[in-house]
């Protein structure tokens, strides 16, 4: 996979866009990291949701598999489904049209979509995410990868605490 440009939109609508690779990382709800992989920046979250849906399934068992509205997708939801868990995706507005509300019980587990998002700002934050220096999708992966066993470590030490 070759290092290429993705963008994104901030939430006023400004595009954000780098040049690189993108880390997509499944956590549980105790911020224990389960699953990464690393890929070029175009690559939409939603493109690398199966193949992590499948990776995760094969080392853990999960309930639910839980995600922002960028995964609302009929083939993402399937998938769940097929793994025999529980999909709480959060709907997509589409114009002229209110968001379906979700059941009381999924939004609780909704609220937990933070984790997912503290993560990331650990990563960038504390665990050198954020200034990479090295160039190729192997190096940057296992660049980001030692900042994931670095969180992964504290995650372990909240849990025994």
């Amino acid at each position: 996979m070759r290092c290429d440009t993705g963008c994104k939109p901030d939430p006023e609508g400004h595009l954000h866009r780098w040049k690189g690779y993108k880390f997509h990382v499944v956590t549980n709800e105790d911020r224990v990291p389960l699953c990464a992989i690393t890929t070029a920046a175009s690559v939409h979250n939603s493109q690398a949701a199966i193949p992590l849906m499948q990776l995760t399934a094969r080392r853990v068992t999960a309930l639910y598999d839980l995600q922002d509205s960028g995964y609302d997708a009929a083939a993402i939801r399937t998938c769940s489904q097929q793994l025999g868990h529980m999909p709480i995706i959060k709907e997509s507005a589409t114009p002229n049209a209110p968001v379906p509300e979700m059941e009381p019980d999924r939004v609780r587990h909704y609220m937990g979509r933070t984790v997912a998002e503290h993560f990331n700002a650990r990563l960038k934050d504390e665990a050198g995410g954020r200034m990479i220096r090295v160039r190729g999708i192997r190096k940057v992966h296992t660049h980001l990868m030692f900042g994931l066993l670095v969180i992964f470590a504290d995650a372990l030490l909240n849990l025994a605490a």
